[in-house]
């Protein structure tokens, strides 16, 4: 399999490891971890250990301390939620000032592992989430590709559509019948994948407890831990309403999406580009549009808006000190609206994108602003 350059993500890793003892890179099965992090220890005199390998995870299981504590340079420990315990090790080697070791931990997300990370490390680590590809490590050409085949390495750069297609359903059941399981979770794997498909139904609309417990035929605080996990374990995400201080009724519930692309459509059983004659193709180009935005830009809060009167904003985002508007259309030549001229006003923003599937930019208002995908990576926001 072909390795794309992930030139921002390496460089944040070499920030983080210059500036704490401790970084953990966290993210779902299989979004390339394991490749960042040997590409990293290339760089560096060092050793690299995998908790998924017994002849790597004797030392450490056995003697954690004895087997860590002699060691310099770059130790990358992968699969770490394995072995818990070596957070308090871990925090007794970082707080040494003698010790020259720097320490890259590897882990699918949990909702254990970032608890024991952030109560135990604090002050010692940087967190790091991780994706799959984002346009500019798949290339800016490749935008509809990766929309389609979604953004996990081996998803996106098989030989094949169905080649493709068939590592999405595996992943889907590997993830379920055993990353699920090896997390301590003892929910059976049919529920949590009939709760799963239910959100790719439900991808891009509001979140409605109620129903979603109907469905599957349990209680509303009970969807809501099953919303929780997955949206902690890197599949789901969950965008949360912004509320302003004004007379409108706001909508307080969040947004649901399914953050891969390519899982969403194998989850609605949409092989190859069936996507674009099916009714959820707006819900799944915003979907994607969000999750590149937030890639790209990583701003420092992001939100959406709507209001019971049918005000709407898909995106309202936080970023170098301006309130960015930004709609995400799939049409042709989209025009602006009066829920976003309601949006501009009522929210006080500087600008208001449109993202759409096209190649031309134009202006449709003084503040509001048509872009193709592809401009995100032009520091425009």
């Amino acid at each position: 399999m072909d390795v794309l350059v992930r030139k921002t993500l390496q460089a944040s890793i070499l920030t983080s490891l210059e500036e704490f003892p401790v970084t953990a890179l966290l993210g779902p099965r299989q979004c390339g971890k394991t490749t960042i992090a040997r590409i990293v220890f290339a760089e560096f005199d060092g050793h690299y250990f995998d908790l998924e390998d017994p002849a790597d995870s004797v030392g450490l299981i056995s003697s954690p301390m004895n087997t860590l504590r002699p060691l310099k340079g770059l130790v990358i420990i992968d699969e770490v939620q394995r072995l818990p315990e070596l957070f308090n090790v871990l925090r007794v080697l970082a707080d040494q000032e003698d010790h020259d070791a720097r320490y890259l931990i590897l882990g699918s997300a949990s909702p254990a592992l970032i608890k024991n990370v952030s109560e135990t490390l604090a002050g010692r680590i940087s967190l790091i989430d991780m994706s799959g590809f984002n346009i500019l490590e798949a290339g800016l050409n490749q935008w509809h590709k990766l929309w389609i085949r979604g953004s996990f390495p081996r998803s996106f750069l098989a030989k094949t559509m169905d080649e493709s297609q068939r590592w999405r359903q595996n992943f889907i059941r590997t993830f379920l019948e055993r990353d699920i399981p090896q997390l301590g979770i003892t929910i059976p794997s049919t529920t949590i994948r009939r709760f799963w498909t239910m959100v790719a139904h439900y991808h891009g609309q509001l979140w409605n407890g109620a129903e979603f417990a109907r469905s599957i035929s349990t209680s509303e605080p009970t969807s809501r831990k099953y919303l929780d996990l997955l949206t902690d374990a890197y599949v789901i995400r969950q965008i949360q309403p912004w509320y302003e201080n004004i007379s409108k009724r706001q909508v307080r519930s969040p947004k649901v999406y399914i953050r891969d692309s390519g899982l969403l459509h194998s989850l609605l059983s949409l092989p190859g580009e069936q996507i674009l004659s099916h009714p959820k193709l707006g819900f799944s180009w915003e979907g994607f549009v969000i999750e590149q935005t937030l890639s790209i830009i990583n701003p420092s809060e992001a939100y959406f808006w709507a209001t019971h009167g049918g005000a709407k904003l898909d995106l309202f985002i936080m970023h170098n000190g301006r309130r960015i508007g930004i709609e995400i259309k799939y049409a042709d030549s989209p025009t602006s609206s009066k829920s976003m001229r309601i949006a501009l006003n009522d929210l006080r923003l500087d600008l208001l994108y449109i993202i759409y599937p096209g190649q031309k930019a134009y202006a449709l208002e003084e503040k509001i602003q048509v872009i193709p995908l592809s401009h995100l990576s032009a520091g425009i926001l």
